[in-house]
């Protein structure tokens, strides 16, 4: 557990998206979450009041965008301003899940690129440093003008992996972009060969997968994504596998979004384990025998440690 210098100096609140991982990164830093009311008026509207001093106080709001992400983004926000209007002296928004991430560059015309408005919004809100974990892609750092701090949940994901002593690795990529993200992770994995799965994308959250770049005959293949959302990529991947001659299959992403038919998906017996973190709530209806939940939060809390105390984040990762 580190040592704050400046105890009385730091404030940590959390959002309603996901309370209990707020208060496991409060344990790590040795103190309770911040008091907050929140409430509704009867029209819908978000309402939040911090209840205690921050003045001259280093902030920090973990609060992930997750479903329903249009509120939770929102009192985001809303916990910005009210801290900014309170006199903190910086104001950190934690982000676990980065909502409205996919949306990060134009691909067809009149397309609006959500990634750089939630960015814009933010800033404007008065956040003046943002915590992140796993962007779904790197580049979102970029459509910011304050500090980002951009950590990774992969050491939790491979500590895990270290203890099952599996044999024969593969590290798959879902996906021709998640290459990047999969070799560095077969790579902390004692070099593990790496394979790839070619993919066709008919629409949104529609994928047909085509064929496997790489052998993975006989091997224990391991799918390694940033997020799991319908689970479709994930599931029509272990498929491909199996048919390919794959002995077992894996699959680890750092956030659980689980929209529509992916509990379906993923419990169908297709995967021998499905790990992910708890970066967004996973609730008990979306629990399945094969799940495993892992917990970010020690992560979280010695990045905003190492935020306060002015020292490298970065080289947590080395």
């Amino acid at each position: 557990m580190p040592s704050l210098s400046d105890n009385n100096r730091l404030s940590v609140f959390s959002g309603s998206a996901n309370i209990p991982l707020a208060q496991e990164v409060a344990r790590y830093l040795g103190m309770d979450i911040g008091p907050m009311v929140r409430k509704r008026f009867a029209d819908g509207e978000l309402y939040v009041q911090i209840q205690e001093s921050i003045r001259g106080c280093d902030v920090y709001l973990i609060q992930p965008c997750c479903n329903p992400v249009n509120d939770h983004f929102m009192e985001l926000l809303i916990m910005i301003d009210a801290c900014r209007r309170a006199s903190a002296r910086q104001i950190t928004a934690v982000i676990p899940y980065y909502g409205y991430a996919r949306a990060d560059r134009k691909t067809a015309g009149r397309e609006s690129i959500t990634a750089k408005l939630v960015a814009n919004l933010i800033t404007e809100a008065g956040a003046q440093r943002v915590l992140a974990m796993d962007l779904h892609s790197a580049q979102i750092q970029g459509y910011f003008d304050i500090p980002f701090d951009h950590v990774y949940g992969s050491p939790v994901l491979l500590d895990y992996f270290a203890t099952k002593d599996l044999s024969d690795l593969v590290i798959v990529s879902p996906d021709v972009g998640g290459v990047a993200r999969a070799r560095a992770f077969a790579k902390k994995l004692n070099d593990a060969p790496l394979a790839i799965i070619d993919k066709r994308r008919q629409s949104h959250n529609v994928a047909e997968v085509m064929n496997v770049i790489g052998d993975v005959k006989g091997k224990t293949a391991v799918l390694v994504d940033d997020m799991i959302d319908t689970a479709g990529t994930i599931t029509e991947g272990a498929k491909l596998l199996r048919e390919e001659g794959a002995r077992q299959v894996y699959a680890c992403a750092t956030h659980a979004v689980f929209s529509g038919p992916a509990i379906s998906r993923l419990s169908s017996g297709v995967l021998e384990e499905v790990i992910v973190t708890n970066t967004i709530p996973v609730p008990e209806a979306h629990r399945f025998k094969q799940l495993t939940v892992l917990s970010v939060a020690n992560l979280l809390g010695e990045a905003i440690w190492r935020i306060h105390e002015d020292t490298s984040v970065s080289s947590m990762f080395r």
